[in-house]
């Protein structure tokens, strides 16, 4: 089994990607200190240039967090030890294209589980792929932010938003 990962430049700021043969381990957002925390989130993968296999992933995330409408619902992931429940939220969550968004609750009606919202925003707080799995593309109840566990929080998700044209830019304060 060949695993690695690598820390990689997108207009949000460095972004970090693990890989497991030709699947997608876990993705990262920025944060301080992203080689160490993919080196302890990854103990068995060694820092390195990504295999061709992950190229279409690194590129998707970039050209994504530069504006593009890229789709990622192709890139494989590793979804060994993801509960099943998350696993069917990310499918979900993974249809949601960019420029667009939907609440727990709605993820958690196509599911076939109306009341399990909240069980949907636990899934997606522990959501091991962001971006890849968008999960920033899901918002509480009446169109509010809701959390965000990626460092940066919900100023991170809605940049996020508004980079692929989900939210209207805010003004900026002086």
């Amino acid at each position: 089994m060949t695993t690695g990962f690598t820390v990689f430049g997108t207009a949000i700021g460095p972004c970090g990607l693990a890989w497991r043969d030709d699947l997608v381990a876990g993705t990262s957002l920025p944060s301080t200190g992203l080689p160490a925390r993919m080196a302890k989130r990854f103990p068995d993968a060694v820092e390195g240039p990504p295999p061709p296999s992950m190229r279409p992933a690194v590129d998707g995330i970039v050209a994504l967090l530069a504006g593009a409408r890229e789709d990622l619902t192709a890139i494989p992931l590793d979804l060994e030890g993801v509960p099943d429940f998350h696993r069917r939220a990310y499918e979900v969550a993974r249809t949601v294209p960019p420029g667009k968004t939907v609440t727990y609750g709605d993820i958690a009606h196509r599911l076939g589980l109306p009341g399990s919202a909240q069980a949907v925003g636990q899934a997606m707080g522990h959501n091991p792929f962001p971006i890849i799995v968008p999960c920033h593309r899901v918002l509480a109840a009446g169109g509010k932010d809701g959390g965000f566990s990626a460092h940066g929080g919900v100023a991170t998700k809605r940049r996020m938003l508004v980079i692929e044209g989900a939210l209207a830019d805010e003004p900026t304060l002086f």
